[in-house]
């Protein structure tokens, strides 16, 4: 059975290369779901730290974490994790 969940997060500091890094690497944990990123208008996979960077979002940003699949509710929490641990 399929679920989806979205988990909105506010940004303790920029989205730059490192957080990028952590969220691909938690995003990886989980192969059979589809987890991505909005901010604003723009929507990005999880999966790629240049397509999170480009989102520009800055310290104090809101961004929303999707997951659509078997484990949608513990990938969305554990990439909203890395997010919120960002420095």
């Amino acid at each position: 059975m399929s679920t989806s969940s979205e988990i909105p997060v506010t940004l303790p500091a920029a989205l730059h290369a490192r957080p990028a890094g952590e969220v691909v690497r938690t995003a990886a944990r989980f192969p059979d779901t589809t987890i991505s990123v909005r901010h604003g208008e723009r929507t990005v996979p999880a999966r790629s730290a240049l397509k999170l960077m480009s989102l520009g979002a800055d310290t104090g940003a809101t961004v929303v974490v999707i997951a659509t699949g078997d484990d949608a509710l513990a990938a969305a929490e554990a990439v909203a994790e890395a997010l919120r641990a960002t420095e």
